[in-house]
């Protein structure tokens, strides 16, 4: 589910009928629906791949002076960074029904109608994303405004598609749902992620599922080398 933005500053606004998640936003106005999602575990268990990625953002700074996200997509989880690199918080998160680490050309200007369940994908790689308005007045972090992937609370406008319920249960092989977007509890939304990214926004790190981690990040191939400078 993905809102469409209003004019912002740094962003062209494609036409009113044309994003693929706009139709989602326009009628009627979805309701974040409050999930106990929030954890407070300082040392989660996180996959190989999220480590690495961590671990090198960390030692290469690769977020500047901006908070940032880590979403591992095969596990269906976010984990939340200060600026600082100081660990915020993680969360589970649903994300698009279609299995692939790229957007199908075009996506964004298409219809939902328009859109095949292969082409419903999240797509993985970094992304410097900042919050900006959609369709009834709602604010999402814009992740690739683009191709309409968005950030955001998780939605119930199809009561049948029992987001919230996908969110809480204890496996992620549910967590596929979305037409693209990135759905996260009501709690951990409004209680950590939009207070640390609202003002200047921040990096986005997706991980891939069927691509590896190197092919879409290659520059985590340096951790080792940055770690061993890091300890002389």
């Amino acid at each position: 589910m993905i809102a469409v933005l209003a004019a912002q500053p740094g962003f062209a606004t494609p036409p009113a009928s044309h994003t693929r998640d706009r139709k989602v936003v326009a009628k009627p106005r979805p309701k974040a629906v409050p999930a106990e999602d929030v954890t407070e575990d300082p040392e989660p268990m996180r996959s190989e791949a999220a480590n690495r990625m961590i671990a090198w953002v960390t030692a290469a700074h690769d977020n500047g002076t901006l908070p940032y996200v880590v979403i591992d997509k095969p596990t269906a989880t976010l984990f939340l960074f200060s600026a600082k690199g100081e660990f915020q918080g993680y969360a589970p998160v649903l994300l698009g029904v279609g299995i692939g680490d790229d957007s199908s050309p075009g996506v964004g200007a298409k219809n939902l109608a328009e859109i095949g369940p292969a082409e419903r994908t999240t797509p993985a790689g970094r992304f410097v994303a900042k919050f900006g308005k959609a369709l009834g007045r709602q604010r999402v972090l814009w992740v690739d405004y683009t191709n309409s992937v968005a950030l955001h609370a998780v939605i119930t406008t199809h009561k049948s598609e029992h987001r919230v319920e996908r969110l809480l249960s204890p496996t992620p092989d549910d967590n596929r749902i979305s037409f693209g977007c990135i759905n996260v509890g009501t709690g951990f939304y409004t209680k950590k992620l939009r207070p640390l990214l609202q003002r200047k926004g921040g990096v986005v790190y997706i991980l891939p599922d069927t691509k590896s981690l190197d092919e879409v990040f290659p520059r985590v191939r340096l951790l080792p080398y940055l770690t061993g400078l890091a300890s002389e």
